[in-house]
């Protein structure tokens, strides 16, 4: 069982990390765009995470799993998409907040184009949050795999992982609890610690005030 475990935990994490790195990098993208350009661009990608954030998330991920196959890029895919639909948001508020700043206003009338607004006066103050956002999303992401490998649309089923463990253990609980209890104890675990992780970035990072 902690073998089993010690692999699983690989699948885990390899799926909640790169799901996250892959969200943030469209989020961040996005949301940016959307926050600098405004009018019809901002419309656009506001309309557009409002319309995969209103797919029921599990639902769109079994369609998906069962049209292209399951597995694990499937599986990242799929939470890297709705990841980073949330993220956008995020990021374009703090967008619209940072480009009213008066550092960035003063740019603008030296003559500052968008390209060096965005990458000199922007990004480098869009650190901070997308940081501390990304380490608290990398549970979340875990959550999600484990759920879709639990109902048979994630990882392989050949693949040891701790969704797929739990689904195993419906067969065993009764007779055998540490069936159970070993893979969603690590879950558990894992997602208090990200967790943490994430609340520590985020109070390190933020700034404070005197």
């Amino acid at each position: 069982m902690l073998v089993r475990a010690a692999y699983g935990a690989r699948v885990s994490l390899l799926v909640g990390v790169a799901a996250t790195a892959l969200a943030t990098l469209l989020g961040t993208a996005a949301g940016t765009a959307a926050g600098l350009l405004g009018g019809a661009a901002d419309a656009l990608l506001g309309r557009l995470a409002d319309i995969v954030l209103s797919f029921p998330y599990l639902l769109v991920a079994i369609v998906v799993a069962t049209t292209f196959g399951g597995g694990l890029a499937t599986t990242v895919c799929v939470i890297a998409v709705f990841s980073a639909a949330a993220m956008a948001r995020v990021v374009r508020g703090q967008v619209l907040a940072i480009r009213e700043q008066e550092y960035v206003q003063a740019a603008r009338a030296l003559g500052a184009g968008p390209l060096w607004i965005m990458t000199v006066e922007v990004a480098p103050n869009l650190a901070a949050p997308v940081t501390a956002l990304a380490a608290l999303q990398v549970p979340q992401a875990i959550v999600l795999e484990s759920t879709l490998t639990f109902l048979g649309a994630g990882a392989d089923p050949s693949t040891p992982s701790w969704g797929g463990m739990l689904a195993e253990a419906q067969d065993y609980y009764q007779t055998a609890w540490w069936f159970l209890l070993v893979p969603a104890g690590l879950l558990l675990a894992a997602t208090i610690a990200f967790t943490v992780l994430g609340d520590a970035v985020h109070a390190a990072l933020s700034p404070r005030r005197t």
